[in-house]
Formats: C-alpha cells, structure tokens, sequence
C-alpha cells in the first residue's frame, strides 16, 4: 500500500492505520539511524580515550588531540557513508518506506509492511556481509538496523514522548527503546493524545 490509510478502530479494539513516509523528503529514518551509530562509536571512542589516558604519560594534550581529531574524522565519514547507504537504500524500496501501526491501551506497534519487510532484511543482511567482510563499523550497523523491521513500545515503560507536527512524527522513547509513529494531518492530534494520555511515567 503507497498511500496513507485513516485510523480505524478495528472490531478487536485495536486502531490501525497505514502510512507512507517519502525518504526522500522526510529523513526521520536517516536521522534515527544516525543517531544510533554515534552513539555506538562514542561508547567504542570513550573506551579508547580511557585506555589511552591510562598508558600514555603525554596522553594531555597531544595525544587528546589526536584522538578527538580521529573521533571528528570518524563521524565525517560515517555521515558520508551513511548517507550514502540511506539514499541508495530509499532508491531501492522506490523512494518510500510503508509503515503498519497497530495501538491499544498497552501500546504501539510499528511494523514495515511485508512486501517492504522481506526488502529491508535482504537489503540490511548483504550490507551488514559486506560491512563484516571490509571490517566496516558503520556498515555493519546500518545493515543490521536495516534489518529490524518492527518495534514495540509498551506505554507504560515509555519515558518520552516528542512530537514534530510538520513531519507527522511522534517519538515515543523509553530507555532502551527508540519508536517512531507516523500519522496523518487529520489524525495526528488524535494519535498524539492517545500515546500522551495511556503513557502514565512521561514528563508531562
């Protein structure tokens, strides 16, 4: 389905609706997969610059210096590659990624829909392969969130919840959990308040 679908209140008590988020016009995704990949060389960066500061007597400032200059490098160019792998990664699944969202009282379900699903797990298994093969960092962590096709978010471990009207997008974050629900102008309020009003931990 390539177009967005009104929310439905289905006979099981469950809403449901589709939506279409064009790639190239919203990069919510690249974005998301940005993000988890910095945070992942920070953590790697932050283990080095430990090691270092233990066993080099000049470790300030010459050799600080150094490795913030190989951290800032470092992000330059997993910015250039992962920009790279997502608009070749848009190309392919036609310049859209199709969303199913399922929500209860419980929670939220984000789900790619199957066509899309089968897409993005081949697509994300060949980059993680070649990603491993080159000993490629960057690669192997956008093939493998290229993989993951589905996220839950259980309302009551939800911590916070951010919207961004304009792009359509409500964040719905817990501590390890990062979701992104996606809804149309005329139902985005709706959904926004649901999410917000069965989240009972969130700062309000």
């Amino acid at each position: 389905m390539n177009g967005n679908t009104k929310v439905c209140l289905c006979e099981d008590g469950k809403y449901r609706w589709t939506y279409s988020l064009n790639l190239f016009k919203n990069l919510s995704v690249f974005f998301l997969v940005w993000k988890i990949l910095f945070f992942i060389i920070l953590g790697i960066f932050a283990a080095v610059m430990i090691a270092d500061a233990v066993n080099f007597k000049d470790f300030y400032p010459e050799r600080l210096t150094a490795d913030l200059k190989f951290l800032a490098y470092f992000i330059i160019g997993m910015t250039a590659v992962s920009l790279t792998g997502y608009f070749l990664y848009a190309a392919i699944m036609g310049g859209r990624y199709v969303v199913d969202f399922t929500m209860d009282e419980k929670g939220v379900l984000h789900s790619q829909t199957k066509e899309q699903a089968k897409k993005a797990r081949k697509i994300g298994a060949a980059t993680a392969l070649l990603g491993a093969s080159r000993g490629n960092i960057t690669a192997i962590g956008i093939g493998a969130n290229a993989q993951r096709t589905e996220m839950y978010s259980e309302f009551s471990k939800v911590r916070k919840v951010k919207c961004y009207r304009r792009r359509g997008l409500i964040k719905v974050n817990g501590v390890l959990n990062r979701n992104q629900v996606y809804a149309s102008k005329e139902d985005y309020n709706f959904v926004k308040e649901y999410i917000i009003s069965h989240c009972e931990n969130i700062k309000k």
